[in-house]
C-alpha cells in the first residue's frame, strides 16, 4: 500500500534551512519594484496619457468596494491558511486533486463576486473589446475563418474588437460553440472561464508530482489555491487559455514518465496545437515543454505522438481557410495601430514584471529566489536528479518564457491576464518555503486588498 506522506515529509529535508533574510530581501525588492511602477506610471499617465491604464501598472481604477463575494473570500482565505498545509500532507492523492480544484473554484468565484454578479461575472466578457460582441458574425464558421484576416486591422471594414483581432480564431470559437450548445451570454461565458480555468491548478500538481515528486507537489498545493492571479483567472478568457496550456504540459509529463506514452503524448500534442490557435503568445509554452521533455525518461519515444497530435489543429484551421502566419503579421500591425503603438516600451519592459509580482504574490518571489539557488548550486548536473533542482528547472523554464514575452514588446500592459498561462507555473516555487501558513496569509492579504481596492479591468 502506498504511504501517505505525513507532516515530516512536507516540512523535512526537502526544504533547506536558512535563507530567511534573503527571502525578505527578495520580497522587499519586489515590493519596491511595484511601488516604482505605481509612482512612475501614475506620473507618466497623468502627464502624458501614454500608458493607457487607469491604475498603473494594472488595468483598473481605484475604487474601494465590497460585494457578496467578500465574506466568502475571507472564509476561503482563513480556511486555506489554517488547514491547507495539513490537508495537503494527509489527504490521499486523488482526493487532494479534487480538494485543490474545489478550493481554487471557491477562491476564484468569491473574488469575482466581490465586484457583484453582473460586474464581476456576467458582464466581463460582453464589453466592447470582448469575444461575445461578435458571436452573430460566426453563423457560417468556415466563411468567417476564410475572411478573418480582412478584419484585423483598425482601418479595415467591420474590424474585429481588440481581443478578437488580437487572438487566433480559436479563442472566439470557444464562445461561439458555447452559444451553439445553448450556453450563450456573459453569465455562461464567465462561469465557463472560472470553472475550467481553475483546473490549471490540478494540471500543475500532476506535472510537479511526475517530474519532481509527490512531496514537493503536496507542499505547492495550498499555494495553487490561494493565488492572487485568481482575480484575473475568473474574469478573462486567458484563464481558459492557461488551463489548456497547463493540461498540455501535464499530459506531456505523463507521456515522458509513463509506460504507455501513445495516448498521453497524442493528447498533449492536440492541446498544444489548440493553444497556438487560442493565443499567439502561447507558442512560448514550447520553452516549458522542452523542460518537461528534458526531465522525462522517454522523450524520444513520445515525440512522434506529440507531433501527430499537434498537427491536427493547424490542419483543420488551414483547411478552413485561416492562415496563422498572415494573421499574426496583420496583428503586429494592428497592435501598433492601437495602444501598443503609444505605450512606452521603456516603462513596460520592467513594469510588466511588477504586474507579475502582483499576480503571483510575495511567497512566489521568495520561492523563486530559493529555486534559483537550487539551480546554481555548485556541481549541478545538466539534468538534475534531486527533486528540488528538477522543480527549479521546470519553474525556471516558465520564468524564461515570461521574460522572452516581456522583451518581445508585444505585451506592453495587460500582462496580469495575458501572462496567466506562464504565471501558474511559477507558483510551485512556493514549495521551497518553510512556514507555509505565514506565506499563505501574505498571498491572501495581497489578493484581498487588490480585489477590494481596485476595480480591475478584466
Amino acid at each position: 500500500m502506498k504511504r501517505t506522506p505525513d507532516r515530516t515529509d512536507l516540512h523535512g529535508p526537502r526544504v533547506r534551512p536558512g535563507g530567511t533574510a534573503a527571502d525578505a530581501c527578495a520580497v522587499a525588492a519586489a515590493a519596491l519594484l511595484v511601488l516604482a511602477a505605481a509612482l512612475i506610471g501614475t506620473h507618466l499617465q497623468n502627464r502624458y496619457g501614454v500608458l493607457r491604464v487607469g491604475w498603473p501598472p494594472l488595468v483598473g481604477e481605484w475604487m474601494p468596494h465590497a460585494g457578496p463575494g467578500t465574506p466568502a473570500a475571507l472564509v476561503v482565505a482563513v480556511a486555506v491558511v489554517a488547514y491547507g498545509p495539513s490537508l495537503a500532507a494527509r489527504l490521499p492523492w486523488r482526493p487532494l486533486l479534487l480538494a485543490v480544484w474545489g478550493g481554487a473554484l471557491a477562491w476564484a468565484w468569491s473574488l469575482a463576486l466581490v465586484d457583484g454578479w453582473q460586474r464581476g461575472v456576467a458582464g466581463r466578457l460582453t464589453t466592447r473589446h470582448e469575444y461575445l460582441q461578435v458571436i452573430d458574425r460566426f453563423h457560417d464558421i468556415p466563411a468567417t475563418l476564410r475572411d478573418f484576416h480582412a478584419h484585423i486591422l483598425i482601418d479595415a471594414p467591420d474590424n474585429w474588437p481588440a481581443h478578437v483581432a488580437g487572438h487566433p480564431p480559436g479563442a472566439t470559437l470557444t464562445f461561439v460553440l458555447l452559444d451553439r450548445i445553448g450556453l450563450g451570454g456573459g453569465a455562461w461565458a464567465g462561469a465557463f472561464v472560472i470553472t475550467v480555468g481553475s483546473t490549471a491548478a490540478v494540471a500543475v500538481l500532476v506535472t510537479v508530482r511526475r517530474l519532481a515528486g509527490e512531496d514537493l507537489a503536496r507542499r505547492a498545493a495550498p499555494f495553487l489555491v490561494l493565488v492572487p492571479a485568481a482575480i484575473w483567472t475568473g474574469t478573462s478568457a486567458d484563464g481558459w487559455f492557461a488551463a489548456v496550456a497547463a493540461w498540455a504540459l501535464a499530459l506531456l509529463s505523463l507521456a515522458v514518465t509513463g509506460r504507455r506514452p501513445a495516448w498521453t503524448g497524442l493528447g498533449a500534442g492536440l492541446l498544444f496545437g489548440l493553444t497556438v490557435y487560442l493565443s499567439y503568445g502561447l507558442t512560448l509554452m514550447a520553452v516549458t515543454a522542452a523542460a518537461v521533455l528534458l526531465l522525462g525518461t522517454r522523450r524520444l519515444r513520445v515525440l512522434p505522438f506529440v507531433a501527430a497530435g499537434f498537427l491536427v489543429a493547424p490542419a483543420v484551421f488551414t483547411a478552413l481557410g485561416f492562415d496563422w502566419w498572415e494573421a499574426y503579421r496583420l496583428l503586429v500591425t494592428r497592435y501598433y495601430q492601437g495602444a501598443g503603438g503609444v505605450r512606452p516600451y521603456g516603462y513596460w519592459v520592467w513594469a510588466n514584471l511588477a504586474c507579475t509580482v502582483l499576480m503571483v504574490g510575495p511567497a512566489t518571489v521568495a520561492g523563486l529566489r530559493r529555486g534559483g539557488a537550487e539551480l546554481w548550486r555548485p556541481g549541478r548536473a545538466a539534468v538534475p536528479r534531486d527533486p528540488a533542482a528538477r522543480l527549479a528547472l521546470l519553474v525556471g523554464s516558465a520564468l524564461l518564457a515570461l521574460l522572452v514575452a516581456d522583451l518581445s514588446g508585444m505585451s506592453k500592459a495587460e500582462t496580469e491576464r495575458i501572462w496567466l498561462p506562464f504565471a501558474v507555473w511559477l507558483l510551485p516555487a512556493c514549495s521551497f518555503l518553510p512556514g507555509p501558513r505565514g506565506w499563505l496569509a501574505g498571498q491572501a492579504a495581497l489578493a484581498l486588498l487588490l480585489n477590494h481596492l481596485v476595480l480591475t479591468g478584466w
